[in-house]
C-alpha cells in the first residue's frame, strides 16, 4: 500500500494526490476541476459538518437553504462584489431548449441571493439580528484546480447574518472566526493564526476580512476559513432597512463566513506522513479498527469470537470497525489502516485470547513505539483516554513545526531566505505597493495581519520600504 505513495520529501504535491486516491477519500470526475467525494471522504465531510453544526446553534444560528441560481442583475448591484467573481462565474444562458430573458450566475456565494431576501424579511428592529447558515456547494471557474484546496465545485457552509450596528455586526464577525479557530484546534488538531486580511486580499465587497491560517507539511500556508464583516454594502445595495426604536429608517449591517472543504486538505497535509493519512480522532471515520491475527484454523474461532466479543463493547462509544476479511493477511490489514489514517490498531491474536489482552497501535507513533500491551478488562476506556492522548499530541506536533519554521527576519535579505522555505513574521507598513512588490519578487503573499500585535508604541519599519510600520504581519507561500 504505502510503496504506491510518493514520498513527501520527493513530491509534496505527488504525495497528496496519491494520498488522496488510495485511501479512497476522493476520485476525479469527468468535468474538469470537479471531484467525487467518495464514503471515507465524505464520513470525513460528516464529522465536520457535526461539530461545525454544534458551534452554530450554541451561537443561536439557525440552517436555511437558498437557490442554486442568482438572476445576474442581483451580483451587479454590489459593483466590487461582481468585480472580484467576474472570472470565476458559472452562467447559465439557456434552458428548457430556449434562451433565458436574464442570464443565471451558478452561485459562487450567496451575499446576493440572501441579501434580497433579508430586505424582504426585515422591517423592524424586533426582527433583529438574523443569524442563518446554510450548508451547500457553490461553483468557482477556478483555473488551477487541486483537490479539496481549489476545484471548480466545492461543498462548504456559509453564515449570513444582518444586525442593527456596526459594533453588533463587528461582534459577529470577530465570534465566527473564534467559532473557527475553536473548531481547528479541538476537532482538526489544527493550530491557526488569526488575523486580519490586508485590503488587497479583502473579500469582494466587504469592509473587514478576518482568516484563520494554517501551516501545511510542506511550510505553506493554507486559508482555512473566513469571516467577513460587510459594513452595510449589501444593505444598500439591496435596500436591506429597519426602523429603529425611534421609528427612523436604517440599513443593517451584515456579516458572512465560511469554512468548505478545503479544511479536509488541511487536515491532511498536515498530518499526513510517507505512510498515508493520519487523521484526527475526533474527526476520524473509524477511530480504531480490530484486527484479528491467526494463521493456524484451530485458532480462527477464538480470535474471530473475541474481536467480535470486542466490536460490540465498543459500540456506541467510539466510532469501531472490525476487519475480519479473510483474503488478506494481517500485515496487509496494518499497511491499508495505516494508509487511511485510522487512529489507533487493536490486534488480537491467540496469545492475546489467552492473556486476556490486546496489542494498542497507535497511528501518529508507527511501529514499537507506538505499540503497547493492554488487559481486555476496561478496554473501552484506555482506547478512549489514548484516542485523546493522540489528539493533543497531533495539535502539539503542528503547532511546534509551525513555531520552528516561523521566522523574525531582520531586514529584506533575510526576509526573502525566510518565505522560501517557512513562514515570516515582519513589520508592514500597510501599502498596497509594499505588498505587491513583496508578491512579485518573492512569491510570498501577506496572508495576514495577526490579531495579537505585540504592545509597542513606537512600532517597527517596514520589512520592504522601511518607512514607518505599526502592525506585524504573517508571510508566506500559499495555495
Amino acid at each position: 500500500m504505502a510503496e504506491a505513495i510518493t514520498p513527501r520529501s520527493q513530491d509534496y504535491s505527488q504525495w497528496y494526490t496519491d494520498v488522496i486516491l488510495r485511501a479512497e477519500v476522493a476520485d476525479y470526475a469527468p468535468v474538469r476541476g470537479c471531484m467525487v467525494l467518495r464514503p471515507y471522504g465524505f464520513a470525513l465531510w460528516e464529522n465536520i459538518q457535526q461539530g461545525l453544526d454544534k458551534r452554530f446553534k450554541a451561537t443561536g444560528h439557525q440552517n436555511a437553504y437558498f437557490p442554486l441560481f442568482i438572476p445576474q442583475s442581483f451580483l451587479q448591484k454590489e459593483a466590487e462584489h461582481i468585480e472580484g467573481f467576474a472570472p470565476e462565474l458559472a452562467v447559465v444562458t439557456h434552458g428548457g431548449g430556449e434562451k433565458l430573458e436574464e442570464p443565471l450566475i451558478v452561485r459562487p456565494t450567496s451575499e446576493a441571493i440572501i441579501g434580497y431576501h433579508y430586505s424582504k424579511w426585515i422591517k423592524s428592529y424586533r426582527d433583529l439580528p438574523v443569524l442563518i447558515n446554510q450548508w451547500c456547494s457553490v461553483v468557482r471557474w477556478e483555473m488551477r484546480t487541486r483537490m479539496f484546496l481549489r476545484t471548480t465545485e466545492f461543498l462548504w457552509q456559509e453564515g449570513h447574518t444582518a444586525h442593527a450596528t456596526f459594533e453588533e455586526a463587528e461582534a459577529e464577525t470577530r465570534q465566527m472566526l473564534d467559532v473557527y479557530d475553536d473548531f481547528a484546534a479541538k476537532e482538526a488538531a489544527l493550530p491557526v493564526l488569526k488575523g486580519r486580511k490586508s485590503d488587497s486580499e479583502r473579500f469582494p465587497g466587504a469592509m473587514t476580512t478576518y482568516t484563520i491560517e494554517s501551516m501545511m507539511g510542506d511550510k505553506r500556508a493554507l486559508q482555512s476559513a473566513t469571516s467577513h464583516n460587510l459594513g452595510q454594502n449589501f444593505a444598500k445595495a439591496f435596500e436591506i432597512q429597519y426602523l429603529d426604536r425611534q421609528n427612523e429608517l436604517q440599513h443593517c449591517w451584515t456579516t458572512s463566513w465560511g469554512m468548505s472543504w478545503r479544511i479536509q486538505g488541511a487536515i491532511l497535509m498536515a498530518h499526513g506522513d510517507d505512510q498515508g493519512l493520519v487523521l484526527p480522532p475526533r474527526l476520524a471515520p473509524i477511530q480504531a479498527v480490530i484486527v484479528p491475527i491467526y494463521k493456524e484454523e484451530v485458532d480462527r474461532t477464538p480470535v474471530l469470537e473475541a474481536a467480535r466479543r470486542l466490536k460490540k463493547s465498543f459500540e456506541g462509544s467510539i466510532r469501531i470497525h472490525l476487519d475480519d476479511r479473510e483474503e488478506h493477511t494481517a500485515g496487509w490489514k496494518f499497511n491499508e489502516w495505516e494508509m487511511r489514517g485510522v487512529p489507533v490498531r487493536i490486534e488480537v491474536g491467540p496469545k492475546d485470547v489467552a492473556k486476556n489482552q490486546v496489542v494498542l497501535g497507535r497511528r501518529d507513533m508507527p511501529g514499537k513505539e507506538g505499540k503497547k500491551f493492554v488487559s481486555q478488562d476496561g478496554l473501552t476506556a484506555a482506547v478512549q483516554a489514548l484516542l485523546d492522548e493522540i489528539q493533543t499530541n497531533l495539535y502539539n506536533k503542528a503547532l511546534k513545526f509551525r513555531e520552528d519554521n516561523t521566522r523574525e527576519p531582520k531586514n529584506y535579505d533575510e526576509f526573502k531566505e525566510a518565505v522560501a522555505e517557512s513562514f515570516a513574521r515582519a513589520w508592514w507598513c500597510g501599502n498596497a505597493e509594499c505588498e505587491a512588490k513583496i508578491k512579485e519578487e518573492t512569491k510570498a503573499t501577506n496572508r495576514c495581519i495577526p490579531l495579537d500585535q505585540e504592545t509597542s508604541k513606537s512600532g517597527g519599519m517596514c520589512i520592504y520600504c522601511g518607512k514607518a510600520a505599526k502592525e506585524k504581519a504573517i508571510f508566506g507561500r500559499a495555495y
